[in-house]
């Protein structure tokens, strides 16, 4: 690279995309640039190609590269507009632009333990390094403040780059938001869909999650509004489904990836975990009792072709653990931490064969309910 092709990038350092917030050279927009003498000509992709925007950062460049490079250049820039949203790097993308995986964990049933799952899921990812966000999207039923032991936290606001947003909660090195801290512990949540709705909105879009590598929902059970809305504000990057071993419940984990599957949604299903898949008592620890039936969602798995993330025993401590506020997977080298870890690094790297596969999900275009009737 020659001293003048380093300072006009130099130059372009200085010049920031309005809408991404970033500087058009570490965004890597600058694409095919040329100098001959002071004639500078290069490819700039911009997310915003009305007129107006792209006078203005025509403007910076030109200013930044006669203050930096010289007073005569002449400039030359061919605007290019960026993919859709979901066809972007994540670091590209306007919403939650520095989360690079968006899971969710649901279920066809409640009852099931998806949210305990999901609590220890995000904390055994945050222990293995990762910058792990989650939100409690069962807006009817939130549960994950009681699950991090922030029962009494109010979250408060922060002005980032002009915007009042909302800072969520850390617990257990894990960012967390819920409906819950906006309401008293015994106060029924009674809203219609729309209300409800756009209270999740207001968690995933007014909120500041920094850079995060995976944030996680927990959803509630079924396949309704919330679902719904998930998938068309954001482009997940896959879904967990979680259920017990029994035939009741094994019935309604595939509507939940019958859901995920449909043409109009397609987001992939990253893999199954069970939940009390067995009992094995204090006093005999080598006997295991499959209470709920034996190796159900083993045996769904293969039908449908979907990993089988983890088998997670039926022990008291789990459910003492999410009653005081201190998720199981915190308590190491035990066969119940054990297996939360072992299917939080099976979902690492269920995620990352997924994004080295596969384009990023598309968010779901959807106009009415049955639009998306899993009949």
């Amino acid at each position: 690279m020659t001293e003048k092709e380093e300072k006009v990038i130099e130059a372009l350092s200085y010049v920031i995309e309005p809408d991404l917030k970033k500087d058009i050279i570490s965004a890597g927009l600058v694409k095919n640039l040329q100098i001959d003498g002071n004639a500078i000509k290069f490819d700039l992709q911009i997310s915003n190609p009305a007129m107006h925007n792209r006078r203005r950062i025509e403007e910076a460049c030109l200013h930044h590269l006669q203050t930096k490079v010289d007073d005569n250049v002449q400039v030359e820039i061919n605007f290019v507009s960026l993919p859709k949203q979901t066809e972007r790097p994540p670091e590209l993308r306007t919403v939650l632009p520095n989360v690079k995986n968006l899971i969710a964990v649901g279920s066809g049933k409640g009852g099931v333990g998806k949210s305990t799952v999901t609590a220890n899921l995000a904390v055994a990812l945050a222990k293995e390094g990762y910058k792990v966000g989650l939100i409690d999207a069962d807006i009817y039923g939130p549960s994950m403040p009681l699950m991090f032991d922030v029962q009494k936290e109010k979250p408060v606001t922060e002005l980032v780059d002009g915007k009042q947003l909302i800072k969520p909660i850390e617990s257990y090195g894990v960012k967390l938001l819920s409906i819950g801290f906006f309401a008293d512990t015994d106060q029924a949540i009674v809203w219609r869909g729309a209300m409800a709705t756009k209270a999740l909105k207001q968690l995933i879009l007014d909120a500041n999650w920094g850079e995060l590598d995976f944030l996680l929902f927990d959803l509630p059970p079924g396949t309704g509004d919330i679902h719904l809305t998930l998938v068309q504000t954001i482009p997940l990057t896959g879904a967990v489904v979680v259920s017990t071993p029994q035939e009741v419940a094994l019935i309604d984990a595939r509507k939940a990836v019958g859901m995920f599957r449909l043409p109009q949604i397609n987001v992939p299903v990253l893999g199954f975990i069970e939940n009390m898949s067995y009992f094995t008592p204090a006093e005999l620890p080598d006997n295991k009792y499959y209470i709920f039936g034996k190796e159900g969602m083993k045996s769904l798995s293969e039908k449908m072709q979907i990993p089988l993330l983890g088998e997670i025993p039926l022990v008291q401590s789990i459910r003492e653990g999410g009653d005081v506020g201190r998720p199981v997977v915190l308590q190491e080298d035990t066969p119940q931490a054990k297996a939360f870890k072992q299917a939080a690094l099976n979902l690492v790297e269920k995620v990352n064969e997924r994004n080295e596969k596969y384009a990023p999900t598309n968010i779901v275009q959807i106009t009415t309910m049955s639009g998306c009737s899993t009949k």
